[in-house]
């Protein structure tokens, strides 16, 4: 089986579920040529797993201390190169074209008339679910940055529409609950926008994830450089986690049983209709700004319980070596059945 697999390199979270789907391809024995977008090669850490890949510019957002700038995201975009290299993607000779959200690919293989296969939580926006600050530019944007023959959509609940739970790697850390220790990751805030709030509560310890060169202390506040590794480990020995509103942290802090508190990105009509999603099912804490009144009001509050979500790479996996790729309606009444109702 070989497959062309195209993912949106802009966010950690759609690198997280590619390096989920990488291993579950690999046990399966496929042949996976990986594309990536939306961050300078350089900018990319802990690749091993996709092996000679190949990156694109693409197209991403130009955001300041956590809000998206749509006039530099259009200055900075730049069009011409993303048709040369669209041009440049071979798309022929694969049995599957998957895509997470990655424009480069997927336009590549619309352009060459190719099936592909999306799987994102992106996806999950063309159906009947919470959504908020959505307008037609919104709508089409979704549809067309990254266009997909079948669209499958993941989310943390089924909303009673033909979408899949989150893809969530089976742990192979420890799941512990160190009193007092919280993960901090807001990748579009900056340190200052950040610090002056910890600072307000010595008696937690913060583990925070920022582009910074080393790591360094400050008292109670642990600013660490970015580690697939030292991430885990501190995901997995935490009380609770305090993230922006995307999808895969809040889907792994949710099967761990963590606690959340997000700030959805202004401007970000995903990760506002995700907050939106996470209120309406008493999933996490919800904060516009993160307050020193924010965050002091949510320490305190008890641990949830964690939800079993299945193994859904290896499922897909699988659906793709039996069907072809077809029937999905199928695969994901077996997948939500596995969860308490």
């Amino acid at each position: 089986m070989r497959i062309l697999y195209g993912v949106q390199g802009t966010g950690n979270g759609h690198l997280t579920r590619a390096r989920i789907m990488a291993k579950a391809l690999a046990a399966a024995g496929a042949q996976v040529d990986w594309v990536f977008s939306g961050r300078p090669k350089e900018k990319f850490f802990d690749m091993e797993a996709f092996g000679d890949y190949q990156a694109y510019r693409g197209l991403t957002f130009a955001t300041q201390s956590g809000k998206i700038l749509y006039v530099k995201t259009a200055l900075t975009s730049n069009l011409w190169r993303l048709y040369q290299d669209v041009k440049k993607v071979d798309v022929e000779g694969y049995d599957f074209i998957i895509n997470d959200f990655e424009p480069v690919s997927a336009w590549a293989a619309k352009r060459a008339g190719k099936h592909v296969i999306g799987i994102s939580h992106q996806n999950a926006f063309f159906y009947d679910i919470p959504k908020h600050g959505g307008n037609i530019f919104v709508e089409w944007f979704m549809r067309n940055f990254a266009p997909v023959t079948l669209p499958i959509g993941l989310h943390w609940h089924h909303f009673n529409q033909p979408i899949l739970p989150p893809l969530v790697e089976p742990s192979q850390y420890s799941n512990e609950f160190t009193p007092g220790h919280y993960l901090v990751y807001l990748p579009f805030a900056g340190l200052p926008d950040i610090m002056p709030q910890l600072r307000a509560f010595p008696d937690y310890h913060f583990y925070v994830y920022q582009p910074v060169p080393e790591a360094f202390d400050e008292g109670h506040i642990h600013v660490r450089p970015f580690s697939r590794e030292g991430f885990q480990q501190d995901l997995h020995r935490c009380e609770g986690v305090i993230c922006s509103t995307g999808f895969e942290l809040p889907s792994e802090a949710l099967q761990l049983g963590k606690k959340i508190l997000t700030q959805p990105v202004a401007g970000q009509m995903e990760q506002k209709s995700n907050a939106l999603a996470l209120q309406k099912l008493g999933y996490a804490s919800v904060t516009k700004e993160l307050s020193i009144d924010a965050i002091g009001k949510w320490l305190p509050l008890p641990k949830p319980d964690p939800i079993p979500y299945p193994d859904v790479s290896a499922a897909l996996v699988k659906w793709l070596m039996e069907t072809g790729g077809k029937n999905i309606q199928q695969l994901q009444k077996e997948l939500w059945q596995t969860l308490p109702a």
